[in-house]
């Protein structure tokens, strides 16, 4: 597993930025806020960060949920959202201004159940017909935040297909659209390729065609009433260091460019 082969390296890198940020030598508490396409990342690289006595909470949300509930007051430490969410919570003095690291970037990717035929989607005009011949189709409520449905529910109407669509969407309110696909509630299902990658039952059928692929980045920011800055930093460094680049890549994820 990632965690072992590395376990050694990723705690190097901790204490080298933990002291090297002057920090003490007591152990953390930290909360994590952090939207669902990064929580497998998050989680990985956790373990490592506690093993040095750190304790580690990590919840998940869709980015609209998780800035308005920061936004409420609810207390955290690390935050993971979007970029636009990120800047708007440092102008309300939410996140530390100097705090910011973009973390990932994903693109977003098709599915079917695992063993069911897998349309062609190379093409927009493939992508269009596939959607066209689905029985149904599932994706994440725009209603609830998510930055794919927010994205889907704009292309299907630039590309003339929401009349098609919108009867026979299945919508999911947070968490996989996977799980739609597994349960047999949606024959196609489109969501963030990192959210598809770790769900058996279901097979990735590949990305949207070049042309209309929408890409989200994601970003770390460490809240103005962190318990421990020291320590939230030195959990950020990690999430943004060359040691999580390898694990991206197998959550099907990459860094932004630059």
């Amino acid at each position: 597993m990632f965690m072992r082969a590395t376990g050694a390296a990723l705690a190097a890198t901790i204490v080298a930025v933990f002291w090297g940020g002057g920090a003490n030598s007591g152990a953390a508490e930290l909360k994590v806020l952090t939207t669902g396409a990064m929580k497998p990342v998050v989680i990985e690289m956790v373990p490592a960060f506690e093993r040095l006595g750190h304790k580690v909470t990590v919840d998940n949300d869709t980015a609209g949920a998780l800035l308005k509930r920061i936004e409420s007051g609810e207390p955290f430490d690390v935050a993971v959202i979007t970029p636009g969410a990120i800047g708007q919570l440092t102008k309300s003095g939410k996140i530390a201004d100097g705090s910011q690291k973009n973390l990932a970037r994903v693109g977003i990717g098709v599915m079917v159940k695992e063993g069911a035929p897998r349309p062609d989607i190379s093409s927009l005009d493939a992508f269009k017909a596939a959607l066209q011949s689905a029985k149904t189709v599932g994706y994440i409520d725009p209603a609830s935040g998510g930055s794919s449905g927010i994205y889907l529910a704009k292309l299907f109407e630039r590309l003339g297909l929401a009349d098609a669509i919108n009867p026979k969407a299945r919508l999911k309110k947070g968490g996989y659209v996977a799980d739609l696909v597994v349960s047999g509630d949606a024959e196609l299902g489109i969501h963030q390729i990192s959210e598809i990658v770790p769900v058996k039952g279901v097979t990735l059928v590949g990305p949207l065609p070049g042309e209309i692929q929408n890409y989200t980045t994601y970003t770390g920011g460490i809240s103005t009433t962190a318990k421990d800055a020291a320590a939230a930093k030195a959990l950020l460094e990690l999430l943004s260091g060359p040691d999580a680049a390898a694990l991206l890549s197998k959550k099907g994820m990459e860094r932004p460019a630059s």
